[in-house]
C-alpha cells in the first residue's frame, strides 16, 4: 500500500471569456499535489491511502465522497471544521496554470506534529510527500518533517518539493526545507521550473548529483516538453524524450508523473533504496519514458484528470 500525505483541495478554473466583468463563472475540481498522486497510484490499481487533514464543509464532504469513489483508503483523515483550501487557476496560452490559494488556516495547513501516527499499517511499503505548501506552511510542515524522520530506514519515502512561490515566497525558506527532508527520501523528483527558481544558475544534474550526496538513492527532474533526466545513487543516468501532443493543460502533469514512477517501480520489484540504486541504464530509461508518457496523457485532459492501467495499455494487476 502506498501513502500520501499533504494538500488537498479544490481547484477553482476561472472563465476569462466572460463577457460581462462584474461576473465570473468558475468550474471547481478537487486537486492538491498529494491527493492527486493517491488517486493516480489508486487508478493505476495500487492500494492507496491519503493522510490530510479534511474540512467538514461542503468541499471536504466531496473530496471524501471523491476518494470513497475512488477507492483512496482513509482512514488516516483527521476531521476538521477548519475550511478547505481554495485555489484560483488561471490558465496561460499554452496551457501552464497559475495558481492564486485561499489558504490561511485551512484544513490540510493545520496538522499537528503531535497527530502523526505513531505506527502506521504493516502493509504500507511507501511514503509520498507533496511539497506544494504542505512542506513548508506551519504546522503542517513540522508534522510532516516528523512523519519523514521517524519511517526513514522503515519504508521507501518519495518526495517533491513542488514549489508554490505564491504561497511561500520566501525561496530561502523552500531550499532550508528541502536540504533538510532530502536525506530522510529513497527518492527525489523536482521540475525544471522548480529547480530553476530555488537553484538559480546550477545545472540539473549538479542538483540531481547533490541530492544523492545527501542521502537520496534516486534522483529525478521533469524538464516539461523535453521529457525528464534522472540519476542514481549507483551511478545510472537516464533520460526519456518528450512528447509531441495537444496540450489542454498541465494541471496534474507532474503528479502523474510522480504517481506512474512509484508504480511502476513497485510492479519491477525496486520500491527501496537498494532496488532504485543498482538500477541500470537501461530499466532506467523505460521508467522514465512510461511516466513521461502518462503525464503527456494528463496533459491532454483538462484538469488532474489521472490515467487508469487501461488508458495505457497495461493489463489489469493479478
Amino acid at each position: 500500500m502506498f501513502l500520501s500525505c499533504g494538500d488537498n483541495l479544490f481547484d477553482l478554473f476561472a472563465d476569462s471569456e466572460a463577457a460581462d466583468v462584474s461576473h465570473i463563472a468558475l468550474n471547481g475540481r478537487i486537486g492538491g499535489s498529494a491527493l492527486n498522486v493517491a488517486l493516480g497510484l489508486a487508478r493505476l490499481g495500487h492500494r492507496s491511502a491519503f493522510f490530510s487533514k479534511v474540512s467538514s464543509d461542503l468541499f471536504g464532504q466531496r473530496i471524501k465522497a471523491f476518494m470513497d469513489r475512488e477507492g483512496i483508503d482513509r482512514r488516516l483523515l483527521i476531521d476538521t471544521d477548519r475550511n478547505t483550501t481554495l485555489a484560483m487557476v488561471s490558465l496561460s496560452g499554452n496551457g501552464t496554470p497559475r495558481y492564486d490559494f485561499y489558504i490561511e488556516g485551512t484544513a490540510d495547513r493545520s496538522i499537528e506534529p503531535s497527530e502523526i501516527p505513531a505506527a502506521l499499517p504493516d502493509e504500507l511499503a511507501a511514503i509520498h510527500l507533496a511539497g506544494s505548501y504542505s512542506t513548508v506552511a506551519e504546522p503542517t510542515a513540522s508534522a510532516l518533517a516528523r512523519l519523514a524522520a521517524q519511517e526513514h530506514g522503515r519504508r521507501f519515502i518519495s518526495y517533491d518539493p513542488n514549489i508554490r512561490a505564491s504561497v511561500v515566497p520566501d525561496l530561502d525558506v523552500w531550499r532550508s526545507r528541502i536540504g533538510a527532508t532530502v536525506p530522510y527520501a529513497t527518492m527525489v523528483k523536482a521540475s525544471e521550473e522548480d529547480l530553476e527558481q530555488v537553484y538559480p544558475g546550477r545545472s540539473a544534474e549538479s542538483v540531481l548529483a547533490g541530492w544523492l550526496e545527501a542521502g537520496a538513492s534516486l534522483a529525478v527532474v521533469t524538464l516539461g516538453d523535453k521529457g525528464a533526466l534522472a540519476m542514481t545513487r549507483g551511478g545510472a543516468r537516464a533520460s526519456a524524450p518528450g512528447l509531441s501532443i495537444t496540450v489542454a493543460d498541465t494541471v496534474g502533469a507532474g503528479d502523474t508523473f510522480q504517481a506512474t514512477l512509484l508504480a511502476r517501480l513497485f510492479e519491477a520489484g525496486r520500491l527501496s533504496a537498494d532496488g532504485v540504486a543498482d538500477l541500470d541504464e537501461g530499466d532506467l530509461s523505460e521508467v522514465l519514458t512510461f511516466a513521461v508518457r502518462a503525464a503527456a496523457l494528463t496533459c491532454s485532459r483538462r484538469g488532474a484528470d489521472l490515467p487508469r492501467r487501461a488508458d495505457l495499455g497495461l493489463p489489469p494487476l493479478g
